[in-house]
């Protein structure tokens, strides 16, 4: 029989009810065998997520301050969970123990993962699926670079002897013994690291919304859903700060051919969006999505003859990595350059960077200018389509929006657009209308 592993967001976990459609959702697909979990998030706009509690109690700690009010809350959360879904567990021993250990500064990352782990026991418990703790099966060395073969390999072997489980997402185990976990959001990862080892035939990522959207429905209203997008478009959508999934989610399924299927738990029988390595679908609307964010800064050389010196450009390059500065894009003319850098990575060091980069070049004109926003126009269909470009541009002009910077790789799949931070929403609007209104 083939097998699918579900992962559930913490908006799909946050009460009893949402609990309850999860498990509706499993049930209704004898095929979904394995399931992943968060910890329960927002119930309502003003709630605050249990992760975010744990985090609380860890900071209270460390200080040696008294969390007891802090925890008193996070033990009558999942109290409630387990008497609104009517089961008889008891996590007095899970409690004290955890307690003990934020008491003992077990550590960050420990306190984050207790969310996962509390919502993964009663989720099996109300499913009837075993539960397999993540600590045992997600391994990072003891310098805490994740381990993946080891991974695989540790979690194929556990689920070979279990019909039907519920692990918990988001953390795992140094070799050292301790609790390690990945980026937020990185319960994405864990269900696609058990897809992988259990080589499912799809991995469903049930969260809030019926897909992913085109444009940020926070700037477009009613964006349409994507119906299927490539990895590779996705990592481009992702880096820009589409935020549906993981990006690393992509990797440990990516090799094995596995697609990723985005659903929204509140609307199973909506499609969502397809996540495939390859696909002979066309491109609706020539662009698959657009994603960007603002918080970028240029680095803005000139030089005459810049062109014809050797090693200028290292030259620059080779002070960002002293500074261990990585950037984002590099656009070029004869005599100038711009290195696009994220602003938060030299902020207070400005003037060193300058200066360092003054005393390496010697340029004739050295500025940083602040408050840009970068915006990614991705799509397969554009490599096939004359004008793709002509049309970006016309539609940022006819809107009013000054193009600061454009980047356009080899690949065609996106254009890399350069923007003042105060029309970002306006730039993604005008070229949402333009290829999809």
């Amino acid at each position: 029989m083939s097998v699918k592993v579900v992962k559930f967001g913490g908006s799909s976990l946050a009460d009893a009810n949402q609990i309850k459609k999860a498990a509706a959702i499993i049930r209704a697909d004898e095929s979904r065998k394995y399931a992943v979990v968060s910890a329960p998030g927002k119930r309502f706009s003003d709630d605050i997520k249990v992760t975010d509690m744990f985090y609380a109690c860890y900071d209270a700690a460390k200080k040696g301050e008294d969390f007891s009010d802090i925890f008193a809350k996070i033990k009558e959360r999942y109290n409630g969970i387990i008497k609104d879904l009517g089961l008889t567990l008891n996590l007095d021993r899970e409690f004290a123990i955890i307690e003990g250990c934020l008491l003992g500064n077990a550590g960050r990352d420990y306190a984050a993962s207790r969310g996962e782990y509390l919502n993964a026991v009663i989720i099996a418990e109300y499913l009837g699926f075993d539960f397999v703790d993540a600590a045992d099966v997600v391994v990072f060395s003891e310098s805490g670079e994740f381990m993946l073969d080891k991974t695989i390999s540790l979690i194929s072997q556990r689920l070979e002897n279990s019909n039907c489980a519920v692990i918990p997402g988001f953390y795992g185990m140094r070799e050292g013994g301790t609790i390690k976990t990945f980026s937020r959001g990185g319960s994405d990862v864990t269900g696609s690291l058990v897809a992988r080892a259990v080589n499912a035939e799809i991995y469903e990522n049930w969260t809030d919304v019926s897909g992913f959207l085109i444009a940020d429905p926070r700037i477009v209203c009613n964006a349409e859903v994507i119906e299927t997008i490539t990895y590779t478009e996705l990592r481009e959508l992702a880096y820009m700060g589409a935020g549906v999934l993981h990006e690393d989610a992509i990797f440990p399924v990516r090799t094995a051919g596995i697609p990723i299927n985005i659903r929204n738990t509140n609307e199973p029988e909506a499609k969502g969006t397809m996540i495939v390595a390859e696909t002979d679908e066309e491109s609706r609307n020539i662009i698959t999505g657009i994603a960007g964010k603002k918080g970028f800064c240029a680095i803005n050389i000139e030089k005459d003859m810049m062109n014809s010196e050797v090693g200028f450009g290292m030259k620059v390059l080779d002070v960002l990595r002293e500074f261990n500065i990585s950037f984002e894009h590099l656009p070029s003319g004869i005599d100038t350059m711009s290195i696009i850098l994220s602003s938060s990575c030299i902020e207070g060091r400005e003037e060193d960077i300058l200066n360092r980069i003054r005393k390496a070049v010697n340029p004739d004109k050295l500025e940083i200018e602040h408050g840009l926003a970068l915006l990614a126009v991705v799509g397969r269909g554009m490599r096939s389509t004359r004008g793709t470009a002509a049309r970006t541009f016309a539609a940022l002009a006819h809107a009013r929006v000054n193009v600061k910077m454009i980047d356009q790789g080899s690949s065609e799949l996106n254009i890399i657009i350069g923007v003042m931070e105060e029309d970002f929403e306006k730039a993604t609007s005008a070229i949402y209308d333009c290829f999809v209104n």
